[in-house]
């Protein structure tokens, strides 16, 4: 049995870490001024980042500087990792549509094989980072949905695809949309078919913020000592709609280490509970820091 997708992400477990942070920052006070807890819903694809700033969540509880926390399966459990600048990939989404002349499986030569077609494509799209970019600079093209014919003996009329882009640099975004339909065309022309590209911008780039990226790194240190946390963590080619927050006004996203279990996304993940005592002491340290600097 193949199982089904989830989003297997840990958002019951970040959510738990935010809610006992509230619990003892209520509790104690040990800070001045006001603390504004977000918990933000449809996390990524679902832009609810987005959402909540234009709504004006920042101006209505005067948010001057915002922070996020994301766990991190194969970090160790008690370590943290952050990075200044860009931590985090945009993430942009893309439909293709692949049209050929479909018939009879037994006779392919009275076709316009719109699954031949698709294949070229495929290959030819990895060509955009392998020739097309400069070696030193991020760019992932990833092909995640394909949909044709369900029977043994046709050949469709059309081949679906879809999948992401994602880069660090703003530049390569509008390279990749022009790029991507370019190839396309050219591939699906030769052989006598077309193409329709459906291209949407998603979240841009998540960067961290100078000023932010070293107040996270102290309060992080303070609970569990420098030697565990990495502050030069490479720059992940994940995307996080948080980054429309890191927009709005400075801070920085860290993460949190999970242990060993399986990656995110994965259906087989499982949120470390061993992690929650040090989500809540990073973001109790992260209060008390902030409001007295």
């Amino acid at each position: 049995e193949i199982p089904s997708q989830m989003h297997g992400c840990g958002h019951d477990g970040h959510t738990a870490m935010l809610q006992g942070a509230a619990k003892h920052l209520a509790g104690k006070r040990n800070f001045k001024g006001s603390v504004a807890l977000i918990f933000q819903p449809a996390e990524e694809g679902g832009r609810g980042a987005q959402r909540m700033l234009q709504e004006g969540i920042m101006d209505r509880f005067g948010i001057s500087h915002v922070f996020g926390m994301h766990n991190a399966p194969g970090m160790e459990v008690g370590t943290f990792g952050i990075c200044d600048g860009p931590i985090l990939a945009s993430l942009d989404e893309f439909d293709l549509v692949v049209k050929g002349n479909g018939g009879h499986a037994a006779k392919p030569n009275e076709t316009i094989d719109p699954v031949v077609i698709a294949g070229h494509i495929i290959g030819g799209l990895q060509t955009m980072v392998s020739r097309n970019t400069n070696p030193l600079d991020s760019l992932v093209v990833s092909i995640t949905k394909l949909s044709a014919a369900e029977a043994y003996n046709i050949i469709p009329d059309h081949v679906t695809m879809g999948g992401t882009v994602r880069t660090f640099l703003p530049g390569l975004r509008d390279f990749a949309e022009r790029q991507m339909l370019a190839i396309a065309q050219g591939i699906a022309g030769g052989f006598g078919g077309n193409v329709q590209l459906k291209y949407r911008r998603l979240e841009p780039v998540t960067f961290n913020h100078s000023e932010g990226t070293n107040l996270a790194i102290k309060a992080a240190s303070s609970l569990v000592g420098p030697a565990s946390v990495n502050d030069k963590m490479r720059p992940r080619m994940g995307s996080e709609d948080f980054a429309y927050m890191l927009e709005s006004r400075p801070g920085a996203l860290i993460y949190v280490g999970n242990g060993s279990t399986a990656a995110l996304h994965n259906p087989a993940y499982d949120f470390n509970d061993e992690a929650l005592s040090y989500g809540i002491g990073y973001w109790v340290n992260l209060v008390e820091t902030v409001i007295a600097a």
